[in-house]
């Protein structure tokens, strides 16, 4: 992340449980922009930490960060916005989840904290300062989705309907995240996790850019509530989704 660019852009303040945020942890974070930027036309600027943030037509979307230890996976991140990441850190932990990585000040940005589910699904939480999150989202190389692939989808649901319920079920809610079972994508034995998913305007040709950028394709294109997805990887090994609308 980088210092906010402009006041006032996306929503003011995310609502609590509301996606607000993503980020990749890679070995190569070169590698990662050539990748990204030529699937997605985003361009690029470096960032608090030596991390790198992406944007699409000026505004931030996702960020890019080195793996600070080999041995942890290359992965899409999903952070999810609270104005008290302290008090929903605690509350997860609760309600039978984990705190991964206890709340940590991020310059003046905000404050992260990686948290897991009860079922061992990772996530982040972000209480905003000067970045609130997205500045554009569910547009063609933006944000547009989190799906948590799970082996207890009504467990899920009392877990984070618990912790977001107005982001979720609330009377004005019109939630960016959605619960379904493992096998109904993946192999019965693939760990309980979320998938991050960037609009594309033709899912067919996404997949050619991402096989010809030396990524692959974990799953063809299937048909979904919210529309045609296909799961694939990047060039390093970092799982995320094409969503077609």
């Amino acid at each position: 992340m980088a210092e906010n660019r402009a006041s006032g852009y996306g929503e003011d303040v995310y609502g609590e449980g509301v996606p607000c945020w993503v980020d990749a942890q890679l070995p190569d974070v070169e590698a990662g922009k050539r990748f990204y930027g030529e699937l997605f036309g985003w361009t690029f600027e470096e960032a608090y930490g030596g991390s790198t943030w992406a944007l699409r037509d000026g505004e931030p979307v996702a960020a890019l960060a080195r793996k600070a230890d080999g041995r942890m996976p290359t992965v899409w991140t999903v952070y999810f916005a609270t104005p008290d990441v302290e008090g929903l850190a605690d509350r997860v932990w609760a309600a039978g989840g984990q705190v991964v990585t206890a709340p940590l000040p991020v310059g003046d940005l905000g404050t992260a904290a990686l948290v897991a589910d009860p079922e061992g699904a990772v996530f982040g939480l972000w209480e905003p300062g000067t970045h609130r999150g997205f500045g554009r989202r569910h547009e063609p190389g933006t944000f547009v989705w989190a799906e948590l692939y799970t082996r207890d989808t009504e467990t899920a649901n009392t877990f984070y309907g618990g912790l977001f319920h107005e982001a979720l079920f609330g009377p004005d809610a019109h939630p960016d995240f959605g619960r379904a079972p493992v096998s109904a994508v993946f192999p019965a034995e693939m760990p309980p996790h979320f998938l991050v998913h960037f609009a594309v305007e033709d899912c067919a040709a996404a997949l050619g850019t991402v096989n010809r950028l030396g990524g692959r394709v974990q799953a063809p294109p299937f048909e979904t509530s919210y529309g045609r997805v296909a799961v694939v990887t990047d060039n390093q090994g970092a799982s995320f989704a094409l969503l077609e609308r």
